[in-house]
C-alpha cells in the first residue's frame, strides 16, 4: 500500500512538473527579425510563453519588470553585446537565478569561455538544430525549477525553524514567569503571614496619631469592625492616606490577630499569573508547574487578605473572587477539587468605582460584595490639626533610626506645614520629615529644612486694591541687553521651579538644552 502511494505521488509530481515546463516563460533576445521568427516558431509548438527583445537594453527592462524562466541570448548585437547584457543581468536581483543560453555563430573555446564567465549556463551554435535546442532548454528549465523548489523549501524550513525558536522562547519566558510566581508564593508563605514588630511600631498599627474629629470617627469605625469578624470592608481614600494602616488595625484588633495578614497590591500582579497567585495551582497544570503551589487565599486562611488597589484587578479574576467571598470555595488552577478557606477580605481603593462600573471595568456585584462596610480615610488637608502631631511622631521614629537626638518643630515650621496642602498625604509628610532630620544640623527644625513641593500649592489671589503689574511694566524692568535678560529670566524660572531644569524649560517655553547652552556660554564669558 505504501509503495502504491509512493508511485502515485511520483506520477503526480511528474505531471505537475510537465505542466510547469509547458507553461514556462522564455525571453528571446536577437537583433535580427528572421532569427526571432525562427526561434519563436520552434518554441511555439511546445506551448511556451514567449517574450521578444531586439537588443540588450530592452531585455534588461523586460527582466526587471517580469522575470522569465529562461533566456535565449544572441551574442552579436549592436549596442551592448550578449556577454555584457548577461553580466548586467546577473547584477539584477530579478535576473540572478535565470539560466541564460547563448546563441552564437562562433564555436571556438575562448568565445565559449567568455560566455560562461559572463554568467551563461549553455550555448547553441548557429545554424540552430531544433531538437538539440529543445533538449538544452528542457534540461536547464528542469534544473531551474528544481533550484527554485529547493530555495522555497529551504525558506519554508527556515520560517518553520524561526517559528519554533519563537515558540521555544515564549515557552521559556512562560516557564520563567511560573517559576517566579512559585518563588513569590514561597516567600509569601514564609514571610507575609507575620508582621515585623519594627514595622508595627513604625506605622503605628496599635495606635493612631492625631486628635481630629475625622480620626476619632475612623477609630470608632475600626472598633466596631473588631466585633463583626466576617464582614468585608472597603477602605476608600487618596494615595498615601494610610489605608493599609487602617486595614492592619482592623485585623490586629480582632479575633484574627494571631492569624496571617496577607497584603497584596492588585495593580502590581501580572494578569496572566493573577489566577495562579490568588488561588494556587496543581503540579502539571501548565508549563513550568513542577509542583503544587498555594495561593494567597490559602496563605491567608483563618486570617485577613488585604487587597490594595482592588480597582485594578483583572476582570476575569473578579468573577472567581466573587464566588470566594460568597461561599469561601474555589478551584486551584488545573484542579478538579474545590478548596475551602476562611478568609476576611479587606479592600482598599483610590478610584471612582461608579465610573469603573459604568465603563465595564469592574463588576457591580463584586463592588457591593466588597463594600459590606465602607471606611472613608480623609486626606491630610482635611485633618490639618493632626499634622504637627504626625510630624513629631515621624521625627521621633527617624531620630531612633539615625541614633540622633529628637528634634523639635519651630512655630514657623508648624505654620509652614499646616499651610501646605500635602497632595501626597501622610506618606509625603513622612518623606518631608525624614529629609528635615537629615538636613537639620540644629535641634530645632526651621522652615528652610522643609522641602515642600511649592509648585503644587495655589498662589493666593492679590489683595483688594493691589496694583496689577502689566506686561509692559515687566518688560520695562528687564535690561536692554538680550543675553542679560535671558540670564535673569532663566534664573527666575529655576527659582520658581526649585532648580528643576525640565520644569523651568517648560515654563519658559523652550527646550532644556537651551538652558544648558546659555549657562555654559555665561560661564565661559565669566572665565
Amino acid at each position: 500500500m505504501d509503495a502504491n502511494r509512493t508511485v502515485h505521488h511520483t506520477k503526480t509530481d511528474i505531471m505537475m512538473d510537465d505542466r510547469r515546463m509547458r507553461s514556462a516563460e522564455i525571453l528571446i533576445v536577437d537583433d535580427l527579425p528572421e532569427n526571432l521568427n525562427l526561434l519563436r516558431k520552434a518554441l511555439e509548438g511546445r506551448d511556451f510563453r514567449l517574450s521578444l527583445a531586439t537588443n540588450g537594453e530592452e531585455a534588461l527592462e523586460i527582466v526587471a519588470l517580469a522575470p522569465p524562466d529562461l533566456i535565449l541570448l544572441d551574442v552579436m548585437m549592436p549596442g551592448i553585446d550578449g556577454f555584457e547584457t548577461c553580466r548586467r543581468l546577473k547584477k539584477l536581483k530579478a535576473g540572478r537565478e535565470i539560466p541564460v543560453i547563448f546563441i552564437t555563430a562562433k564555436d571556438d573555446l575562448p568565445h565559449l569561455k567568455q560566455g560562461f564567465q559572463a554568467g551563461g549556463v549553455d550555448y547553441v551554435v548557429k545554424p540552430i538544430i531544433t531538437d538539440e535546442l529543445m533538449v538544452r532548454i528542457d534540461t536547464h528549465l528542469r534544473n531551474h525549477f528544481l533550484k527554485r523548489d529547493l530555495a522555497d523549501a529551504n525558506a519554508e524550513l527556515e520560517a518553520t525553524n524561526n517559528e519554533l525558536a519563537q515558540k521555544n522562547a515564549e515557552l521559556e519566558q512562560e516557564m520563567t514567569k511560573r517559576r517566579r510566581a512559585e518563588d513569590h508564593l514561597e516567600v509569601a508563605d514564609e514571610q507575609l503571614s507575620l508582621v515585623h514588630s519594627k514595622e508595627a511600631e513604625r506605622w503605628g498599627i496599635t495606635q493612631f496619631i492625631g486628635n481630629s474629629r475625622t480620626l476619632e470617627k475612623i477609630l470608632k469605625e475600626i472598633e466596631r469592625l473588631h466585633k463583626t469578624d466576617t464582614t468585608s470592608v472597603l477602605i476608600n481614600g487618596e494615595s498615601g492616606t494610610g489605608k493599609e494602616l487602617v486595614a492592619r488595625a482592623i485585623h490586629y484588633g480582632g479575633d484574627r490577630s494571631s492569624k496571617p495578614f496577607i497584603a497584596v497590591n492588585c495593580a502590581a500582579i501580572p494578569h496572566d499569573l493573577a489566577e495562579s497567585l490568588f488561588f494556587g495551582h496543581v503540579k502539571g497544570s501548565f508549563s513550568g508547574a513542577h509542583r503544587d503551589q498555594k495561593g494567597y487565599f490559602v496563605l491567608a486562611d483563618g486570617g485577613t487578605l488585604f487587597l490594595d488597589e482592588v480597582g485594578e484587578m483583572p476582570l476575569p479574576l473578579q468573577a472567581k473572587l466573587l464566588r470566594v467571598l460568597e461561599d469561601g470555595s474555589f478551584l486551584p488552577v488545573g484542579s478538579t477539587r474545590e478548596t475551602k478557606v476562611d478568609v476576611r477580605v479587606l479592600a482598599a481603593t483610590n478610584v471612582d468605582f461608579p465610573q469603573k462600573i459604568s465603563q465595564k471595568l469592574f463588576r457591580e456585584d463584586l463592588y457591593y460584595r466588597l463594600a459590606g462596610y465602607t471606611v472613608e480615610v480623609p486626606p491630610l488637608r482635611e485633618r490639618k490639626e493632626d499634622i504637627p502631631l504626625l510630624a513629631e511622631h515621624f521625627l521621633r521614629i527617624f531620630a531612633a533610626e539615625m541614633s540622633r537626638p529628637i528634634l523639635e518643630l519651630s512655630a514657623d515650621a508648624v505654620a509652614e506645614l499646616k499651610a501646605y496642602e500635602f497632595p501626597g498625604n501622610v506618606r509625603e509628610l513622612k518623606s518631608v520629615m525624614e529629609r528635615a532630620m537629615i538636613e537639620c544640623d540644629d535641634t530645632i527644625v526651621q522652615p528652610r529644612h522643609l522641602r515642600l513641593r511649592r509648585e503644587r500649592t495655589q498662589t493666593p489671589p492679590p489683595t483688594t486694591g493691589a496694583k496689577l503689574i502689566t506686561a509692559e511694566e515687566i518688560a520695562a524692568e528687564l535690561p536692554l541687553n538680550l543675553e542679560t535678560a535671558k540670564t535673569l529670566l532663566i534664573q527666575r524660572a529655576l527659582k520658581e521651579t526649585n532648580g528643576n531644569l525640565s520644569k523651568a524649560a517648560k515654563l519658559l517655553g523652550i527646550h532644556r538644552n537651551m538652558i544648558y547652552r546659555h549657562m555654559a556660554q555665561t560661564e565661559e564669558k565669566e572665565d
